[in-house]
């Protein structure tokens, strides 16, 4: 028997992934990439009596891949909490799906091992914008609020760390960060002491600093549109500059326009948690679009498509603000 983890590189997939592992010890194939290299499970190489895990990638994305899996003879967990569309019925299926807002695929793993590994669902929550969940959970664990900002800090930092369109974009390769991550049962401990670590909290530091310098290319009341230079720095802080100009432009949505080596652009957007329109169900309106209610975005959009895309955020998203 063969065990497979599939998982989203960025922090949530990464801690939800480091529980799985600190809870069940043993070898296993990694499978992986950047944030957006989400259809997974079409490179597991499985067969019958096989185990695979798959972790924070949409379960509607990756279907025609996990229905052959399942019917090789594939045992199949599935944590995510993405839009999954209609969940197959099988008996090797193991579902743990919640598209909740208040929920990451970290804190669903953590709910499945009843706690065991809870401060690494903790970066994982941070990571994922998830602040306020993180935070309780930390204070019940009697975390000192510097210990808790530690946690933020790395969660913030591993997330950042996943964006860009090829791993080459990336400072620490996932699968080289999952395995640095192993050796430290405690975040703490990795974020004091990993030379991993201190490489992406350097490069986030400055790729931030210079993304902080840029202004926007459209702007609407409640609906801000960034057009990113066509550099590897600013592929990496396009869904960490997203979230943080989330937090200081309370009430507006944000969209973050990245050019790709194809000639089309990656698009990531990020709404307040009480905004009319779902992310997720406008980034499905383009073809290559998903995600989740407040986090979304389109992997692929052409470039005729751009104009296209900007009136429709900008009408969609200050309509739905006012």
């Amino acid at each position: 028997m063969a065990r497979y983890h599939a998982f989203n590189g960025d922090a949530d997939g990464l801690c939800a992934l480091q529980q799985l592992r600190l809870a069940e010890p043993g070898p296993s194939t990694l499978i992986t990439g950047v944030k957006r290299d989400i259809a997974l499970l079409e490179r597991v190489a499985a067969s019958a009596s096989d185990e695979c895990t798959v972790l924070d990638v949409s379960l509607d994305v990756n279907r025609a891949a996990l229905l052959a899996l399942l019917k090789a003879g594939v045992s199949v967990r599935y944590f995510d909490h993405h839009f999954a569309g209609e969940v197959p019925e099988h008996a090797l299926l193991e579902a743990h799906l919640d598209p909740s807002p208040t929920v990451c695929t970290s804190l669903l793993v953590d709910r499945a091992l009843a706690g065991r590994h809870r401060p690494w669902a903790i970066v994982g929550a941070f990571g994922d914008s998830l602040a306020a969940e993180a935070n309780a959970l930390a204070r019940e664990l009697g975390m000192s609020e510097d210990a808790a900002k530690s946690l933020e800090e790395l969660g913030v930092c591993m997330n950042y760390n996943a964006y860009g369109e090829t791993v080459a974009d990336l400072h620490v390769p996932p699968v080289e960060l999952a395995a640095r991550m192993l050796d430290y049962p405690d975040p703490l401990e990795f974020a004091q002491s990993s030379d991993a670590f201190a490489v992406v909290r350097a490069g986030y530091r400055d790729d931030m600093a210079q993304a902080r310098r840029l202004e926007p290319a459209r702007q609407a009341p409640g609906a801000l549109m960034f057009l990113l230079p066509d550099q590897a720095w600013a592929r990496r802080a396009s869904g960490t500059f997203a979230n943080e100009l989330l937090k200081s432009n309370a009430g507006a949505a944000i969209a973050i326009v990245s050019p790709k080596s194809n000639g089309g652009y990656l698009v990531s957007i990020r709404v307040p948690k009480d905004s009319k329109v779902a992310a997720d169900a406008f980034c499905r309106s383009f073809p290559t679009g998903g995600g989740r209610r407040t986090a979304a975005g389109i992997n692929d959009l052409p470039p005729a498509d751009l104009e296209r895309f900007a009136a429709a955020f900008a009408e969609q998203f200050s309509r739905s603000q006012a």
